[in-house]
Order: C-alpha cells, then structure tokens, then sequence
C-alpha cells in the first residue's frame, strides 16, 4: 500500500472501496484478493462484485488501508497493462497525489489513450492517486519512465507554458497529439520544451496561473470539442 517500489516489484496493487473496485470490474481486470470487513463486504453493492471475499477484523483493516475513513472493503489487483489509442499525457515532476489523479481521471474523461509520468512524479498506482483519478486509471495505458522526453515517439508533442505560448484556441490539436503538464512552479524542464513541436499557453483574466489538473482538464476538454466538432 505504501511502498511504490514493492508494487513496481510485485506487480500489485491495492483498491479501497466499492467504486474502484466496480471500475476495475467493469475493465476485465479480475482481483486476486478481494478483502474486507464484516461490515464492509455485508454492503449491497459489494455482495454484487465480491466472490470469496476474505473477512478480516476492523483492526486489521484499518491498518492496512490508508483512506482516513475506510469503507471496509479492498481488493488486490495485478498492476494493469493496459493499451489504448488516442492522444498520450505526459507529466514532469508533478508530485502532487491528488493533481496526479485528477489528471488522470480528466485524461480518461476526454478520451486520452495513455499517461506517462516521470520518476520524479507521485506514484501513479498510489493509493492518493488511485483514489483522486476515481476509477480513470483503468481506462488508460499507464507507465512511468525514466527519459519522459524520450517517451515522445509518434506523437506531436504540446507542451503548456504558462505564458508567451500560441492561444490554446489557435494552437494545432490535429493528429496524434502529446500534451505535455510541468510543475506549478518550475513549469516544464528545458529539455522537454526543446522537444515541442508547439507551446500553449491558456489565456487568462487575472489569475497568474492555474492549477495544472484544471489546466490539463481545459486543454483535454478544447481537443475533445474540437475532434468531435462540438
């Protein structure tokens, strides 16, 4: 549950509650172990997902999880593969968990095909995360890699800046696209603007920055209309 190089090594990972359980379901993922307590596994909607559960004591729960108030229930999952098409998310030393997450769940909402983080990043199978992306994690390819500027391939790179960037309503979203999301403060590394084929900038009445999961949600939602002619 906590440690990010354990799962990476097991190739695990753990979901609290009965919503991230029903969206892993729902995507062919099947649980090694599904655990919880009385209690929590009596609930309707797990009876629904939960065959064989493990019962275990309220204490035990407790120090397993790590949401501040536990429901109850949890499962064990191998770590998702996943392959998907669509545009990819890259994310450069974000180690926000809860901006991880909701950059995720926003990708998934928008129809991204994958998130790739660097190892500077939160953890994307976190349980911070897992819990702030509500479900989205297993509607996308997710991996996390050393060189993220090498991880751009075919795909034209975007990357956002917070000033001095064409307009989001003019820049070119056509084709296979890789937005690219930096730190609030220190924004995107010199190394990965080098490598963009054009920078963003969203425009704004007075604020001096956005946070970068509502900034990644504009820039998902803009392509989205766009692709679908809304």
């Amino acid at each position: 549950m906590r440690d990010a190089r354990a799962r990476r090594a097991e190739r695990r990972i753990v979901v609290e509650g009965p919503h991230l359980l029903a969206a892993a379901l729902d995507a062919g993922l099947k649980p090694v172990a599904v655990f919880g307590t009385e209690a929590g596994l009596a609930r309707p909607d797990i009876q629904r997902l939960a065959k064989q559960p493990i019962v275990v004591s309220a204490s035990v729960f407790n120090s397993i999880a790590d949401a501040e108030t536990p429901v109850g229930v949890a499962a064990e999952l191998a770590l998702p593969e996943m392959q998907r098409e669509g545009s990819a998310v890259l994310l450069e030393g974000i180690q926000d968990a809860g901006n991880v997450g909701a950059i995720i769940r926003s990708a998934a909402a928008f129809g991204a095909g994958a998130v790739v983080v660097d190892r500077q990043c939160a953890d994307p199978w976190s349980a911070k995360v897992l819990r702030a992306g509500q479900g989205g994690h297993f509607a996308l390819a997710i991996r996390q890699v050393d060189d993220l500027s090498a991880a751009v391939t075919d795909h034209r790179l975007i990357c956002t800046v917070v000033a001095g960037g064409r307009p989001l309503r003019e820049a070119n979203l056509s084709g296979r696209i890789a937005w690219a999301f930096g730190t609030e403060g220190a924004g995107l590394s010199d190394r990965m603007l080098a490598r963009a084929a054009e920078r963003v900038t969203i425009p704004m009445a007075g604020s001096e920055s956005l946070n970068v999961a509502a900034a990644a949600a504009i820039c998902f939602y803009e392509a989205f209309c766009r692709e679908r002619g809304f």
